[in-house]
């Protein structure tokens, strides 16, 4: 994680949402999956949350609008000046910072009662070296007892097959025709992801491609560096129980703060 994954954000920013089939709607479900996650967990009143990985604001833009505070950090400067347009074009009071989720302490704010790191953001970490600065990273800007929140691919099942290639999802805009798929490119338990984001035009067929690299962390690993960095309490839930489409792990900030985790 760093230029290469900063830059593979830069670069979508603009075109992210085509990714989904209804980006609006995605960002309502979303946030009507996880937001009562959290406040079953810590409390329905209006929470003071961080979103450490926002992208262009699917997860963040979601949990304001249930009105919660939230701060939103991502690596990509364009992500998120892409996210603080469209939370004010949705009336929306969200605070926005860029910042690596290896070091949160330049955020003006700490003791947050929640962290989202979603999208299967973790897994751009591709050492456990940089897993451990950034899970002890939010750690520390929890208040205890607060909860870190991640979306994650099922690596467990996926490395089972190593697929090479996602299947194409095909979309319609104002009648015009839209392409979205992925071809991994695996080494050992690292695949270099290939998107391809194709687009019909007034003027035929426009194709973008965009490229970033990803470990396959394990459900076994993520566990053991949470624990490793002080988090207590921790949950799988897995898409059939909650209808979300990653598994979802949640985990608790003990009271002692152990060190940068390794």
């Amino acid at each position: 994680m760093g230029d290469d994954t900063a830059a593979f954000y830069n670069d979508l920013a603009e075109q992210y949402h085509l990714l989904y089939e209804d980006w609006d709607r995605a960002i309502d479900r979303q946030a009507s999956i996880l937001g009562p996650l959290l406040e079953t967990r810590v409390g329905s009143a209006p929470l003071r949350v961080l979103d450490c990985a926002s992208g262009i604001g699917t997860q963040a833009i979601g949990l304001a609008a249930r009105g919660h505070a939230v701060t939103a950090s991502d690596l990509s400067a364009s992500a998120v000046r892409r996210a603080q347009r469209e939370a004010k074009q949705r009336e929306l009071a969200l605070e926005f910072h860029v910042a690596d989720m290896r070091d949160l302490s330049l955020l003006p704010q700490s003791r947050f009662d929640a962290v989202v790191a979603g999208d299967n953001a973790l897994p751009h970490l591709l050492s456990g070296e940089d897993l451990g600065k950034a899970l002890s990273s939010i750690f520390q800007v929890l208040r205890p007892g607060g909860l870190l929140l991640a979306t994650i691919r099922d690596y467990d099942r996926l490395l089972q097959a190593k697929p090479e290639l996602q299947a194409p999802a095909f979309y319609t805009d104002a009648g015009r025709r839209r392409i979205v798929h992925q071809v991994w490119d695996w080494e050992k338990d690292e695949y270099e992801l290939h998107l391809y984001l194709t687009r019909e035009t007034g003027f035929g067929w426009e194709s973008r491609h965009y490229a970033s690299r990803y470990r396959a962390l394990q459900r076994r690993e993520l566990s053991h560096r949470l624990t490793s960095s002080g988090f207590e309490q921790i949950e799988w839930l897995m898409p059939e129980v909650t209808g979300f489409y990653q598994p979802i792990v949640i985990a608790r900030r003990g009271d002692a703060f152990p060190g940068i985790g390794g």
